[in-house]
């Protein structure tokens, strides 16, 4: 497969600059993307009122919350820990809304607070209302119908445990009853999914789900929009996305008389093109005329997991003072010790193998793996063959790079093992 030729923000010199300062392997993020991104959202069609919520799972940062925060963005939180860890970012609670497979022990003291919360099964439903009865409630439903990039990136339909099945509407109903409860939000979610068909046929169905609870004054679409990380793929265009789901919103304003307020969720959609992983080229190994020429990277699994487990795709550079001219077909391997830290799987298919044409590469030349920016970072294998926790940089907007999390010390891998003596 070839690559196209030049990263989406690193240059050599601010490569080297980056390496030089901080080592590598380092995320570095890129402040004005991140802010074109999260403008990008903002501007989602909508009839009656958006709120934009950033999806933190993606990745959690306390400088990328601080700099979502500034622009306007809210919070969509998975676990009780990422509400905590966003309110430690500057985050009021009344700025998050969690929906989550594991509801915390402390939800109650949360919702207090001013948290956002979405019932997101029938056992949290009786949950919340034994604790907080007679309040107002989200309730996130599994619309049935989904769209993932595969079957492990989608979250909606009967493979996916994710919401209240929508069929089982009347026993909601019955538990608000009980509790009087009011719900005040309905929230689906379909998935990563690269079709805005789908995505726009799902956010109509919705409201078949709010016409039965008439409290609702939100509705919650979720996330789900694709991202084009390489060069043939075709990302969301959110205003030809948004377009006829804002219609649906007036229609169905002219047909009820209630205007209904859009949440969104994005989160890949606002991080994924906005990081790159920096590492270094450690080694090369050859395993002969009927094998693969072979780079071994700095990095691998340990900060870029998705390759492994999704077969997904990410564009890959070598970085040099003078450009080679000649190519090479490479395999590009990780530093783990794990036949599947590659990080050429053949697209969509972990189990295969890819070669991308590259620069001719020597051992020391830097590498540059683009779109790395969501569920990288947040969701890598860290501390697989006690490799530390990699540094992340910021890139403000005149290019000047911030340190904003350390290079974990080694010696923190075991620091909270308890010794036994027996």
């Amino acid at each position: 497969m070839a690559n196209s030729t030049q990263p989406r923000f690193l240059d050599y010199t601010t490569a080297r600059t980056v390496a030089d300062q901080f080592g590598t392997p380092v995320y570095v993020y890129d402040e004005a993307t991140l802010k074109a991104n999260a403008a990008a959202v903002l501007a989602f069609p909508n009839a009656f009122g958006l709120t934009a919520r950033y999806a933190m799972k993606a990745s959690p940062n306390a400088a990328i919350l601080q700099i979502f925060r500034k622009a306007g963005l809210h919070i969509d939180a998975s676990s009780g820990y990422e509400v905590r860890r966003a309110i430690a970012a500057g985050y009021d609670a009344s700025q998050i809304s969690l929906s989550t497979q594991e509801l915390p022990e402390d939800f109650a003291e949360l919702y207090e607070a001013g948290l956002e919360i979405n019932a997101c099964s029938l056992n949290q439903l009786e949950r919340f209302g034994k604790a907080c009865p007679g309040r107002s409630i989200g309730l996130r439903f599994n619309p049935g119908a989904g769209s993932g990039g595969n079957n492990r990136t989608n979250v909606g339909g009967p493979a996916s445990s994710f919401g209240i099945w929508h069929e089982w509407i009347d026993q909601a109903q019955a538990i608000v009853a009980k509790f009087d409860l009011k719900v005040i939000r309905i929230h689906t979610h379909i998935g990563s999914g690269s079709d805005p068909s789908v995505w726009q046929k799902v956010a109509k169905m919705n409201f078949d789900l709010v016409r039965q609870f008439p409290d609702v004054t939100n509705l919650n679409l979720g996330g789900g929009y694709k991202v084009a990380r390489m060069p043939n793929e075709v990302g969301t265009d959110l205003q030809v996305c948004g377009a006829p789901v804002a219609e649906a919103f007036r229609k169905f304003a002219e047909e009820t008389g209630r205007q209904i307020h859009l949440e969104i969720e994005p989160g890949t959609f606002l991080l994924a093109n906005a990081c790159s992983v920096l590492s270094k080229v450690q080694d090369l190994v050859s395993t002969g005329d009927d094998g693969y020429e072979f780079l071994k990277l700095d990095t691998g699994m340990t900060e870029v997991l998705r390759p492994s487990i999704y077969g997904a795709q990410h564009p890959i550079f070598i970085l040099q003072p003078e450009a080679a001219t000649a190519t090479q077909d490479y395999m590009i391997a990780g530093h783990c010790c794990e036949s599947g830290d590659i990080l050429t799987p053949a697209p969509g298919d972990p189990e295969l193998l890819a070669t991308r044409e590259l620069p001719v590469t020597q051992i020391g030349d830097l590498c540059v793996i683009d779109g790395a920016g969501a569920y990288c970072s947040a969701m890598s294998t860290k501390h697989y063959n006690s490799y530390p926790e990699a540094a992340e940089v910021l890139l403000d907007t005149h290019q000047k790079p911030h340190l904003i999390r350390k290079r974990q010390e080694p010696t923190a891998l075991w620091a909270n093992e308890v010794a036994y003596e027996g």
